[in-house]
């Protein structure tokens, strides 16, 4: 007991001298032991219907995938995974969906029994939260409510997988699967079809949009509406100001997403064409909504107009709400840049919502994040472009995809060289740690300068 004893006292001595003085890398740190640990069990014999180990690169790209709850794979889930492998994935989606920073504060609680004030910092930033008291019953919170979440988009599904004529165990896991994968916007399906014969299916693809929609808005939001739920005041007047952008901002992306893409797809013949008015309708709103990060689809999406791509590109790199399951550099990211530009073309010397101020000091992290997301696409694509051969279209598509940590493919990713899947490994790694962290890193960053430099104002434009 004493050398076990010893180890973890040693164990917790490093995470916390590695949480002062870089809280960033601790947060990756974290993020690649779960990678790892999920791809070390994806390589056992068992996880596998065949009963023969995957090769190391398809096992890794698995494990990245759920981990950051993308949806890219390179074998297909439901023929190619055992009932043990589909439920190493389901729980590498649900650890994934919880955060960088929220891991690292779990590792922290469960190492050393406490939360110490670098992890409540770590999950101050990426919850939103002002009181650092609060944030050991945060993590607790976010937890329960993700949870409770899931399992309602799951309820929501069991009767109509029942009606389909599946069995109540097995009716029971594929809603399971699917309310986790969709809060999570992870995209993995269970089934060996997929979602493609269920297109005009109501029943089963509004519970998924309504997951995908709620998931995609961030606990910071989803905790906010709880906590004002019962007060007896008007609760949009109680709602924070980050709660409002990211409600009416994904508004207005799923109501662009579903007009845009009924109207170039409406009469292709190879994806909603053939199907009557409602369906279309349904068919829309559905992949309207998956470029938020989901990365599922009812239709096959190589087949889609090289327009749609580019407007799905567009909402993929947008991604979901802070501190979400999403990717991508965020709604409210986009909203500050919005708002910021409305400001400069009416005069206002400030950027101002719903009645406040945006500090200056946010629109600049936003610009940061734009930018450095662009420059990682742009890399991205240069690489794949060379190691594929393939037209810049398909590559920005999957580029993007992995970046956004969303999921949709026009079907270049299952046969890309390995060097290409490395390559979409780290897109989507750095896709669900880069921005949360960097973002946070910049938030905590206040220097204050005793003497300032004189002013003077470059040209711009």
């Amino acid at each position: 007991m004493a050398p076990l004893r010893g180890g973890l006292l040693g164990f917790r001595e490093l995470v916390d001298r590695t949480a002062r003085q870089s809280p960033a890398r601790l947060a990756v740190a974290v993020f690649l032991g779960v990678c790892a640990l999920f791809t070390v069990l994806l390589l056992a014999p068992w996880a596998t219907v065949s009963g023969r180990s995957v090769p190391f690169v398809d096992a890794l790209f698995t494990a990245i995938s759920a981990v950051c709850v993308t949806g890219l794979t390179v074998v297909d889930t439901g023929t190619y995974w055992s009932p043990w492998g589909l439920a190493v994935i389901l729980v590498a989606i649900k650890v994934g969906g919880f955060g960088v920073m929220t891991l690292a504060s779990i590792l922290g609680l469960a190492v050393s029994r406490r939360i110490g004030l670098t992890q409540r910092l770590l999950t101050a930033s990426e919850t939103r939260t002002d009181r650092l008291g609060e944030v050991g019953s945060l993590v607790r919170v976010v937890i329960v409510t993700s949870t409770s979440l899931e399992l309602a988009v799951a309820a929501l599904l069991l009767p109509r997988f029942l009606t389909l004529g599946e069995p109540l165990g097995e009716a029971s896991w594929h809603a399971l699967f699917y309310g986790i994968s969709a809060f999570n916007n992870a995209g993995f399906v269970p089934t060996p079809e997929g979602l493609a014969p269920h297109v005009g299916d109501w029943w089963l693809g509004l519970p998924i949009v309504l997951g995908v929609f709620v998931g995609a808005l961030g606990f910071p939001v989803i905790l906010n509406i709880l906590s004002t739920r019962r007060r007896r005041q008007r609760a949009w007047a109680r709602w924070s100001v980050h709660t409002k952008l990211t409600i009416v901002t994904s508004a207005w992306l799923l109501l662009a997403g579903w007009v845009l893409l009924a109207a170039l797809e409406w009469n292709n013949p190879a994806t909603f064409g053939p199907l009557p008015v409602g369906q279309k309708v349904l068919a829309a709103l559905f992949a309207g909504a998956m470029p938020r990060s989901a990365g599922f689809s009812t239709v096959d999406v190589g087949s889609m107009h090289e327009g749609t791509w580019l407007v799905t590109d567009a909402l993929m790199f947008v991604g979901g709400g802070s501190a979400s399951t999403g990717g991508g550099i965020k709604v409210t990211t986009l909203a500050v840049m919005l708002l910021a530009i409305l400001a400069e073309a009416r005069g206002d010397k400030d950027i101002e919502a719903y009645g406040r101020r945006i500090p200056r000091d946010t629109l600049r992290v936003a610009i940061a994040v734009v930018f450095l997301g662009a420059t990682t696409v742009l890399l991205g694509s240069l690489a794949l472009l060379e190691i594929s051969g393939e037209p810049l279209d398909v590559v920005l598509f999957e580029v993007i995809s992995a970046f956004a940590t969303c999921g949709l493919t026009t079907g270049l990713t299952p046969d890309l060289p390995d060097a290409g899947k490395y390559v979409l490994c780290v897109l989507m790694f750095v896709g669900r740690t880069g921005s949360m962290t960097f973002a946070a890193a910049l938030a905590l960053r206040d220097r204050r300068r005793i003497v300032r430099f004189p002013e003077e104002r470059p040209i711009i434009g």
